[in-house]
C-alpha cells in the first residue's frame, strides 16, 4: 500500500459525521449545560463528532444581552448549515431549538429525536 493509500484510509477512517447538538439552556443554565455534554458524549460514543455551540458561545459572550444572544444564536445557525445531522435532546423545545430545527428542515438535514434519557 502507497503512503497516499495509507493517508486516505487513515483520514477516512477519522473523518466522523458532525451531528449539531440541539438542546435546551436557558432557565437552568448550569444543569442544562452539564446535559448537553452528557449529549456531546453520548454523540462522541456513536462515532460522532459532536457540536454544541449554545454552550460554547456563552463562554465569551453575554447571553442575557440581547445583541450578543442573537449573534451567538446566528453564529450557531450558521454552523450548523456544515453539520451532517441534527440531534434534538429531551422533552422540551425552546424558542432557540425551534430556529435550529426549522433551519434543519430547510437545508434537508436529518433530524434525530432523543429523550432526555437518551432514548432514540
Amino acid at each position: 500500500m502507497s503512503a497516499a493509500q495509507v493517508t486516505e484510509k487513515r483520514w477516512t477512517m477519522l473523518k466522523r459525521k458532525i451531528v449539531y447538538i440541539c438542546s435546551p439552556l436557558r432557565f437552568n443554565y448550569e444543569r442544562n449545560k452539564i446535559k448537553a455534554n452528557l449529549y456531546q458524549r453520548y454523540a462522541y460514543e456513536k462515532g460522532c463528532l459532536p457540536l454544541a455551540p449554545h454552550i460554547i458561545f456563552p463562554q465569551f459572550l453575554d447571553d442575557e444581552n440581547k445583541s450578543e444572544r442573537r449573534a451567538g444564536m446566528d453564529m450557531g445557525l450558521q454552523l450548523l448549515e456544515l453539520c451532517d445531522e441534527l440531534w434534538v435532546f429531551g422533552p422540551r423545545i425552546s424558542e432557540g431549538m425551534k430556529a435550529e430545527i426549522e433551519l434543519a428542515r430547510k437545508l434537508g438535514k436529518p433530524t434525530k429525536y432523543i429523550s432526555g434519557d437518551l432514548d432514540e
